[in-house]
Formats: structure tokens, sequence, C-alpha cells
């Protein structure tokens, strides 16, 4: 029986989230949508600038937020990772975590505010 009253009581998508999804639908929300996806672009932007600036290849972050950084020297991205962490104070997600074809690299995401996305910047530049 009280199965049956979880599965009833907790079917389907929360009245709140179905009205959340149809505000998107409206002009306002999109407009709110365009305006966060450009300050998530632009944040994009300022890391892909900054680490190319550095001499440091990087790829993406045109169309996501999210921008590949091919490590130095051949370095493993969990090495490169544990460096960025522990001499920049910075997180990013090593390439080895998305398959094999992702060694190498580490992913960089743009989901920040521009303060600490500059700062980050600064941070890894200073440490390559």
């Amino acid at each position: 029986m009280w199965n049956r009253r979880q599965c009833t009581k907790f079917n389907g998508v929360p009245y709140v989230v179905q009205r959340a999804a149809e505000a998107v639908y409206t002009d306002t929300g999109r407009r709110q949508i365009m305006e966060t996806i450009g300050y998530y672009l632009n944040n994009a932007k300022i890391i892909k600038a900054g680490l190319h600036e550095a001499g440091l290849a990087v790829y993406g972050g045109e169309n996501a937020p999210y921008i590949w950084l091919k490590t130095p020297s051949g370095a493993a991205s969990w090495d490169f990772f544990d460096m960025l962490l522990r001499k920049a104070c910075v997180v990013t997600t090593p390439g080895a975590g998305f398959g094999p074809s992702g060694e190498g690299y580490i992913r960089l995401t743009a989901f920040g505010s521009r303060e600490n996305t500059e700062i980050a910047v600064d941070r890894i530049k200073s440490v390559i």
C-alpha cells in the first residue's frame, strides 16, 4: 500500500517545475535565457583568450561554456589537474574522465562569475 501511495504521489514532474518550464517560452523568459547564455559564453571567451595569450592550446567555448586545454609538455590530465589544484587553487576536470581520447586535456567551465573567471585565468597563467 505504501509503495502505491509513493508511486502515485511522486509520479510526474512537480507543478512548480512545469510552470518554470512554461515561463522559459515567454518573451521575458527567452530574453533572460539569452542574457544568461551570453554571460557564460563571455566567460568562456575570457578563459580562451587568456590561456591562448599564455601560449596554451585551447579549444571550444564558442557554442558551449566548456573549454578544453591541451596539457603542456604532454602531461597526463590527472597530473596537470593536481598541479593546478595545488599551485593555482583552480579546480578543473581531467580529460581522462571522458575516456581515452580525453587524456592529455583538461576541461574548464565558464559557469562562474566574471570576477572568479578572471582570477582563475590569472592563477593558471601564473603557474604555467
